[in-house]
């Protein structure tokens, strides 16, 4: 198993590792706009951060106070290893911490089966978020 862990992060202290992480993953690779990526949802809600043996940012998420889980990004290298498991199991024990009985994303459509072995279900039609299909997805808790 590879060596890395999940801890929970602030934009305050971490902006620097979790952009490490989302710009190489949405910027480059899916194009989405930077003033896209980047709002003023990142100051207030709670992030989590993906962190090799030695410390590197490999992997990242997002939850909010209503229970919106986003922004789940894992380094290309660092793909198929338990990074993304590891992250959304980390926001469900959050969303748990705060109190909330449900929680839900917006998934894209590549990334419909990963979310669904995690009991996530469908629901709504699917649509287009920054030029990418996504589909809403919940979870109670």
């Amino acid at each position: 198993m590879p060596d890395f862990s999940v801890r929970a992060a602030t934009w305050r202290h971490d902006a620097a590792a979790l952009r490490a992480v989302r710009e190489p993953v949405f910027i480059i690779e899916q194009s989405v706009d930077r003033n896209e990526e980047f709002d003023e949802v990142d100051l207030t809600c709670t992030h989590l951060l993906a962190v090799d043996g030695d410390g590197n940012p490999i992997g990242t998420g997002r939850i909010d106070s209503r229970g919106k889980i986003g922004r789940m990004a894992v380094l290309r290298s660092w793909r198929k290893q338990g990074v993304g498991r590891a992250i959304l199991r980390k926001a469900l024990e959050t969303a748990r911490e705060q109190g909330l009985k449900r929680v839900y994303l917006h998934a894209q459509v590549s990334a419909l089966g990963f979310y669904a072995r995690e009991g996530f279900t469908g629901y709504g039609e699917r649509f287009f978020e920054a030029s990418i299909e996504h589909q809403a997805m919940e979870r109670l808790l």
